[in-house]
């Protein structure tokens, strides 16, 4: 099978894999740089969610280099199990935290009016953290299902 965009041990792989770990980082930082962020659960939960995901990509970006460095292939059947089940899961708690925080978000800014009133909470960098965590989660949604393909022809 021909490689795909995203594989293991890739140029490609490498790239996606460094674009996970910098916008989940992205987003963290936006989100601790945000005044009260820990007031609300869903918050501390989108920074623990990235958290993973940057430990997860990291380490994978790391294989990454190691075998485009020493030109092994990572096709292994057991190896791509490990990714995919990663993958999957590191992607479903992104994007349940996302929406989680987007939620939040979209009550405080549109429904409570909290951004603009009294209590005037940082929800610019709250939408731009939310946003990072978005374009980390449609990352590693490329890489689950690249993953999924690589799973099924090895």
């Amino acid at each position: 099978m021909k490689d795909l965009l995203g594989s293991p041990g890739t140029v490609s792989g490498l790239l996606l894999r460094i674009g996970q770990c910098l916008f989940a980082a992205g987003s963290i930082g936006f989100m601790v740089s945000a005044h009260g962020f820990s007031n609300y659960t869903a918050y501390c939960y989108l920074i623990a969610s990235m958290g993973l995901q940057v430990l997860w990509s990291f380490g994978l970006s790391c294989l990454d280099m190691y075998a485009l460095r020493i030109k092994r292939d990572l096709r292994n059947p057991v190896l791509v199990s490990l990714f995919v089940v990663g993958d999957w899961v590191t992607a479903t708690l992104s994007l349940a935290a996302a929406c989680s925080s987007a939620g939040i978000a979209v009550l405080y800014a549109k429904d409570l009016k909290y951004c603009k009133g009294p209590s005037h909470l940082p929800c610019d960098r709250f939408e731009l953290s939310i946003s990072l965590a978005f374009i980390t989660w449609f990352l590693i949604a490329i890489s689950s299902h690249v993953m999924f393909w690589i799973l099924a022809s090895v």
